[in-house]
């Protein structure tokens, strides 16, 4: 999968205009949520699985990372507890 890393940084700068702190800050609150978002779907029972997955997607959509809501969506549709598939949403979230 290939990562942008400027996808959100000019996400944020659209939303934002020309505030480097700012978008700093809100890149480092979307990092946080992600792995709390992912720490949620780590925890989760099979009923809980595919909704963390969902909220996980709606996370990344909203700052549009397109990797991480592709990766969200083929979550949803895995086993719950899939070790391969929450690997690729560490890696993926590592690299933001």
């Amino acid at each position: 999968m290939v990562y942008d890393p400027g996808a959100i940084d000019a996400a944020l700068a659209a939303a934002l205009g020309d505030e480097p702190q700012l978008i700093a800050e809100l890149r480092r609150a979307f990092v946080d949520s992600a792995q709390k978002a992912l720490g949620a779907l780590e925890a989760a029972d099979t009923d809980g699985w595919q909704p963390a997955a969902f909220r996980l997607k709606g996370l990344a959509a909203s700052f549009g990372a397109v990797d991480l809501m592709a990766l969200s969506s083929a979550a949803a549709a895995a086993v719950p507890g899939d070790k391969v598939m929450l690997a690729k949403l560490h890696e993926a979230i590592d690299e933001l």
